[in-house]
């Protein structure tokens, strides 16, 4: 049985494309993109569990700071 693990990042309207490929290129799927209450626009994405702990808890962190990945990144 696989096992996932989620994550939920803010997109910004003239970014969307760049972030979504971030993610994807770490192995996270694309499963919703829903505008909350404040009118802002969420991605909630899933990939396979790997090992015990979460890694969604760490990269939504980085996400939150800012700390993705952007094209022309070297890491």
């Amino acid at each position: 049985m696989t096992t996932w693990e989620y994550v939920t990042t803010p997109l910004m309207i003239h970014n969307t494309a760049a972030i979504l490929n971030n993610w994807g290129s770490d192995g996270w799927e694309l499963v919703q993109i829903v505008t909350n209450e404040q009118g802002g626009i969420v991605a909630y994405l899933k990939r396979p569990l790997q090992g015990a702990e979460p890694a969604a808890a760490a990269a939504s962190a980085a996400a939150a700071a800012g700390s993705w990945k952007t094209e022309g990144d070297a890491s």
